[in-house]
């Protein structure tokens, strides 16, 4: 090696040290210095904000951070974490920059629906299907779910398949404005299937499961232009949209009729049952049985008396012919008229 490459080799060497020199020293000076200020920002919920600033202040406050602190003496990712365990944060964040201020990011979960359990505890469902918790200081405005089956914090699977349903409905219907504006509440049946009872109409729309949400309030909003703009909202008691490709609507004081032809045979299967029920608990299908009446055996006779008694000897019957029944009664009727011809008185001569 040549002396003039030995120096390039120690000035590059000398200079990276001294780099790493300032580097470190800064970095010492930085964390000497204190935090100057912080600011904060929430967002993620466009229309309900349930998290406030003074609430994120309050958690920082509780982790030691404040304007004045010491940068070396923050722990960034303990305070993350605290800010975190508030159900309504999907995600925090937070970091200096040059001018040693605090950022604080937060990602605030956004609530689509609020459901209500059988037993009348509620709860929101973000975009996400978690469940959060009602806060008393913040109140928003939307669709209502009622009769989810379970109070429960771990849902047992078809309970998670029903809380899935209740966000895929409240995610469609709130994405379109007119349904948003025309739906009061959304009842969970006990089949588990989906009713919306709408603002204006006072009928009951049956849309069954989450499955085609879309294809269904399509049909249901074809059936608005094409019928409602005509007739009227007051006109019908059910419409149900729950089957392919058919939108089925009952006048009011009208019955039901199953559409489908599916569907009419499990409806007729359960109306049989629930005749065959009814004949075998109803009194008017049952009769009362008699009781059987006691008979008296005859009594034995005795085996003397039987050996006396002799067989009566039957006259034998002689079936006559129809030349012997015509002569016989010929005969009759001559015999009759004889008796019946006067007969003839003789004087005697004196």
């Amino acid at each position: 090696m040549s002396v003039k490459t030995k120096i390039k080799t120690i000035s590059w060497s000398l200079l990276g040290l001294c780099c790493v020199v300032l580097l470190v020293a800064a970095m010492k000076a930085k964390d000497s210095k204190a935090c100057s200020n912080i600011e904060i920002s929430i967002d993620g919920a466009t229309k309900n904000i349930f998290i406030k600033k003074a609430d994120v202040v309050q958690v920082l406050s509780n982790s030691g951070i404040n304007a004045g602190k010491a940068l070396d003496d923050i722990d960034l990712k303990a305070a993350e974490t605290a800010l975190e365990k508030n159900a309504w944060t999907k995600d925090a964040e937070l970091f200096f920059d040059n001018h040693q201020t605090l950022h604080v990011k937060i990602t605030e979960r956004e609530p689509v629906a609020r459901v209500f359990t059988a037993n009348g505890s509620s709860f929101y469902i973000d975009s996400a299907g978690m469940r959060l918790p009602v806060n008393a200081n913040a109140m928003a405005r939307l669709i209502v779910f009622t009769s989810f089956p379970s109070d429960k914090k771990i849902l047992s699977k078809p309970d998670s398949l029903v809380l899935d349903d209740v966000k895929q409905i409240a995610l469609h219907i709130s994405a379109d404005s007119f349904m948003n504006a025309q739906t009061a509440q959304i009842n969970i049946t006990s089949q588990r299937t989906y009713e919306i009872v709408p603002v204006v109409g006072g009928q009951v729309i049956r849309i069954g499961n989450a499955e085609n949400i879309d294809e269904k309030l399509a049909r249901l909003m074809a059936f608005y232009k094409q019928v409602f703009s005509k007739v009227g909202f007051e006109k019908y008691s059910v419409i149900d949209v729950q089957y392919k490709d058919q939108v089925v609507a009952v006048r009011k004081g009208e019955d039901y009729t199953v559409p489908s032809d599916t569907a009419r045979a499990l409806w007729q299967l359960k109306q049989s049952d629930i005749k065959l029920s009814k004949a075998l608990t109803d009194t008017t299908y049952t009769a009362p049985i008699s009781k059987p009446v006691k008979v008296d055996a005859p009594a034995a006779i005795p085996a003397s008396k039987v050996a006396e008694r002799k067989p009566v000897a039957k006259k034998p019957v002689v079936k006559a012919n129809k030349k012997t029944e015509k002569k016989t009664n010929s005969n009759n009727s001559s015999k009759k008229q004889q008796e019946r011809k006067p007969k003839a008185v003789m004087k005697k001569k004196g």
